[in-house]
């Protein structure tokens, strides 16, 4: 009546294993979901809809300020009459100081840059 004590550690480990294989294979394929999001697929399509308001009060309001009058970034009010429009689509292009670039779609930079010039 003596049982091998080893069947149960060796059904233990294959278990494991094989938890571990479909573990990997389920990962890889969230990986590619992942990797999509963060290229932008899920924003593009949230961000195509919204106009140059909803972009601010989604990317820019906590460093300009809820009415453009600035904080850690400058005030916005008036920056038509400081820089101009081409100006301002570079600066949302390509960042300028601590503002980092991109985070304005590049699309909509243009809509973005003219919103921004006529703001007083």
């Amino acid at each position: 009546m003596n049982r091998n004590p080893l069947i149960p550690f060796a059904l233990i480990m294959v278990m494991g294993i094989g938890l571990i294989f479909f573990l990997s294979v389920k990962g890889l394929g969230d990986m590619k979901e992942v990797a999509k999001e963060k290229e932008g697929g899920a924003k593009t399509e949230e961000t195509a809809a919204a106009g140059p308001e909803d972009i601010y009060k989604k990317s820019c309001v906590a460093c300009h300020g809820a009415n453009y009058e600035g904080g850690v970034g400058p005030a916005l009010k008036g920056v038509g009459d400081r820089l101009s429009v081409d100006q301002i689509k570079d600066v949302l292009v390509n960042g300028r100081g601590s503002m980092p670039a991109g985070l304005v779609p590049a699309d909509q930079a243009e809509e973005m840059a003219k919103w921004l010039s006529e703001l007083k």
